[in-house]
């Protein structure tokens, strides 16, 4: 173990995934985070209190989550990469606040330990229920990106991922850990700064007096200020134009919603993330995430041992879904089983994305724990019949 001069720890050491998540924000250049203490999620904030003081970071314990989830974009908006930690119902409170994210095109990270719900749930067992609130939990129309790890390792590796999206899109990045990654611990690798590729924020070149933070660019992204740097802008969760003033009619709904909408969309093929393994030649493809990808890896070895040739597509980005990818495997005939931590929330997703190609399968669990493998490896077996 060993710490470089900013206090930055590198080299291998023995983590959970709460803690892995801490460090990646710190490799990431997160210097901000705002949160509320609520279990699974708050050993990550308990190591942040301790260690983003080591490197001129500050972290501030709100009242609550609403608070919390407003407090990282006036920071971001001074300046900083920030991120806030919740689990469950501190989730469900931070809703509208993501909505005024995507609208203010604020690059943060929003991060949920899922515990078993709804209302206060199972506050220190697993769930992973709460996929379809990440996506469609605001209203309005909208597009963010979730990233699903199933390690330690990828809690840090993801992390530092979700900070690269926010910045490249300007737009919030959910992590969506669950209580089984961010409490198992496990060797976790920190390579040193100079070996990581971190995105940073792309600042505008424009005089002052010609900045437009809402300005259509060919990437449909556009540059940010720092508050107070002299650029005079407007921000507001209202419809509004290029200079961020409100303007209240369909056109300009359709101008500045669709460029919302479409960043994500057009850049859905560099966004998503997929690990893959005996795809090709597999009867039967598991579609998995999180630490049930983890728990379907053993049924699978049961059912290859019994001859069934079975693949494993694991979801490491969630949303935007992978549409293509699923798409390809119903195309070549492959039945697809599908096992949560809930009662189908992104199998939704995947039915409407197969439908009338393939076969899908559910294998739902209502949390608690994690699937028994032989539920899933009988659900194979059915796939196959």
């Amino acid at each position: 173990m060993k710490a470089d001069p900013k206090g930055v720890m590198t080299g291998a050491h023995f983590l959970d995934g709460d803690h892995a998540c801490c460090e990646g924000a710190l490799s990431a250049g997160c210097r901000f985070v705002a949160g509320y203490p609520i279990t699974p999620s708050t050993e990550v904030v308990e190591r942040i209190a301790a260690r983003f003081p080591m490197v001129g970071g500050i972290f501030i314990q709100m009242e609550d989550e609403i608070a919390s989830s407003i407090a990282i974009q006036g920071a971001v908006w001074a300046g900083a990469k920030a991120m806030t930690v919740t689990s469950g119902p501190g989730f469900s409170l931070m809703m509208e606040h993501i909505g005024l994210a995507v609208m203010l095109e604020t690059p943060c990270v929003f991060v949920n330990v899922q515990r078993g719900g709804p209302s206060t749930g199972l506050p220190t067992l697993p769930g992973q229920a709460d996929m379809m609130q990440a996506r469609w939990g605001s209203h309005g129309d909208y597009e963010i990106i979730a990233l699903c790890p199933n390690s330690p390792q990828e809690c840090y590796d993801l992390t530092i991922k979700a900070f690269n999206l926010a910045e490249t899109y300007r737009v919030p990045v959910m992590l969506m850990m669950d209580e089984c990654v961010g409490h198992m611990t496990e060797k976790v690798v920190i390579p040193d700064a100079g070996e990581i590729d971190i995105v940073e924020r792309r600042f505008t070149t424009a005089k002052r007096g010609e900045y437009l933070p809402y300005e259509t660019y060919g990437d449909w992204v556009p540059p940010m200020v720092k508050s107070g740097d002299g650029h005079y802008f407007h921000m507001t969760g209202l419809t509004h134009d290029e200079r961020g003033y409100p303007v209240m009619n369909a056109e300009a709904q359709e101008k500045c919603v669709h460029r919302i909408v479409n960043k994500i969309k057009e850049n859905a093929d560099d966004i998503i993330l997929l690990r893959e393994a005996d795809t090709e030649d597999a009867d039967v493809v598991v579609v998995s995430y999180g630490i049930t990808s983890r728990v379907a890896l053993k049924a699978i070895s049961m059912a290859q041992a019994e001859g069934i040739k079975v693949g494993h597509l694991r979801l490491i980005t969630a949303w935007p879904f992978p549409e293509t990818r699923i798409r390809q495997l119903a195309d070549q005939g492959k039945a697809l089983v599908m096992p949560e931590l809930n009662y189908g929330q992104m199998y939704l997703e995947l039915q409407r994305v197969v439908e009338g190609r393939t076969r899908s399968h559910l294998v739902p669990h209502g949390g608690g724990t994690v699937h028994d493998p032989e539920v899933i490896f009988r659900k194979i077996k059915e796939a196959v019949q």
